[in-house]
C-alpha cells in the first residue's frame, strides 16, 4: 500500500530550521551545565557566544532591530544574538519565563525577516521556548 504524506504550513514550519534549533539548544544546555545558576545575563551571553562559535555557527550579538510604523522608524532594539541570520535568539537570566518575554521575541521577528526564534533562560530551571513567525505578510 502506498502512503501519502500531507505536510501542512504547520509541519512546514515545525521543521524549518529543527537540525540548527536543536544544535542551539544543546549548546544552551552545555553553557548552563558548566556555569550553573546564579550569574548575570551577561556573563551566559559571553559563554553562549564562545560556545556557538566553536559549533560552527556564525553568531552576531546585540543585533540591531529597527521597527516601523508604516514607513516611520519607531523605534530601536538589539536583538542578544543571530545565528546563522536566520535565528534570533534571546537570553534571560530570571527566576522564570514569562509570557512578555516571549512576546519580546516574537515583536523582534515581527520587525527582521527573520521567521524563527530562540528563547532561552539560565534561571534556576533551565527553560527554553521555540517561536515562529510567518514574515509572508
Amino acid at each position: 500500500m502506498t502512503r501519502i504524506w500531507r505536510i501542512s504550513a504547520d509541519n512546514i514550519f515545525h521543521m524549518l530550521y529543527q537540525d540548527k534549533t536543536d544544535r542551539i539548544i544543546k549548546t544552551f544546555y552545555k553553557v548552563y551545565n558548566h556555569l550553573g545558576y546564579g550569574f548575570l545575563e551577561k556573563v551566559y551571553h559571553n559563554a553562549f557566544l564562545i560556545e556557538l562559535s566553536k559549533a560552527g555557527f556564525e553568531v552576531r550579538s546585540q543585533f540591531p532591530i529597527k521597527v516601523f510604523y508604516h514607513d516611520y522608524q519607531v523605534g530601536d532594539y538589539y536583538a542578544d544574538i543571530i545565528v546563522d541570520n536566520c535565528i534570533v535568539i534571546e537570553n534571560k537570566a530570571m527566576e522564570s519565563l514569562r509570557e512578555e518575554h516571549e512576546y519580546q521575541l516574537i515583536n523582534y521577528l515581527k520587525a527582521t525577516d527573520i521567521e524563527v526564534g530562540l528563547l532561552f533562560n539560565f534561571g534556576k530551571k533551565p527553560e527554553f521556548r521555540r517561536k515562529i513567525f510567518s514574515n509572508s505578510n
